[in-house]
């Protein structure tokens, strides 16, 4: 194992994913989400500003809450923009979480799109659509996930997304369980087979899950979007809410709909002359 947590590529024969993206990552891992900012990541009067020197990924307003363990040992941190978030700007309010190493190297954002969700969420007649999405250090495309708006009161929600594999795209679906104490949400491939489970435990303010996979799938890309996830789960809840809000003021001549630049520049035509 690696000093950052992480395994080894190996071979592989199974036909399930390919040899060149198999996992150096590991089967089993857990995300911790932290109540207070009293941990050795920030603790200290510099250590923020030691952190922003580190990576340039790591902003100003970054605000780590989570910490990813595998066999025990921190593999992965968690962290948000929490002026972003916590802005009052309408459609400029928007949540971006980011994955990091133990020593924070960048290896992966979330974006919350609020354009898409609004879209969606209008198109769906008021029921939440959350879009989002995903940029990995180690993909070349960027990996949208969306909530599906085929959703009836009562009944679990359903997450789906795509990731390439060698010009193959491999499709997933998380399924929120039906009755579980946690968030629990079982993750699907595109044969509908069972091939992972995000166990959510309630065991403080902040929460915590253990995520299994199945070894065939459990490639270092499934794996950063899956350990994302988890992280949106924290502020699942607040992100509807916002949308669904977003939403409903659509007729309402004060409502700004200018957004956010960088959530603008994801929706840049790839093939414009530059």
């Amino acid at each position: 194992m690696a000093a950052d947590g992480s395994t080894p590529k190996t071979a592989d024969s199974k036909p399930a994913v390919s040899k060149r993206s198999r996992s150096r990552r590991p089967e089993a891992f857990e995300v911790t989400m932290w109540v207070t900012n009293l941990h050795d990541v920030e603790f200290g009067i510099y250590q923020h500003s030691r952190n922003q020197a580190k990576s340039r990924q790591f902003s100003k307003d970054m605000d780590i809450f989570a910490e990813i363990k595998v066999n025990g040992e921190r593999a992965g941190l968690l962290s948000y923009r929490k002026d972003l978030w916590e802005s009052e700007r309408s459609m400029e309010k928007r949540l971006v979480i980011k994955l990091f190493s133990p020593t924070l190297n960048w290896r992966a954002t979330l974006d919350l799109m609020n354009a898409r969700s609004v879209q969606l969420t209008h198109g769906a007649r008021g029921l939440p659509v959350v879009a989002m999405s995903a940029n990995l250090d180690d993909h070349d495309h960027m990996v949208h996930i969306e909530r599906s708006a085929n959703k009836w009161t009562g009944l679990p929600e359903n997450y789906s997304f795509f990731l390439f594999d060698e010009g193959q795209v491999r499709f997933y679906r998380l399924r929120k369980k039906w009755l579980s104490i946690g968030q629990d949400y079982v993750l699907y491939d595109w044969a509908n087979r069972k091939v992972g489970l995000l166990d959510g435990r309630v065991v403080n303010l902040g929460g915590k899950w253990k995520v299994r996979l199945d070894p065939e799938h459990a490639t270092n890309k499934l794996v950063a979007v899956l350990q994302l996830f988890c992280g949106f789960l924290k502020f699942r809840s607040a992100c509807m809410s916002h949308v669904a809000g977003l939403t409903a003021a659509l007729g309402n001549s004060k409502l700004s709909t200018k957004l956010e630049q960088t959530e603008a520049d994801l929706y840049m035509n790839p093939r414009r002359v530059r």
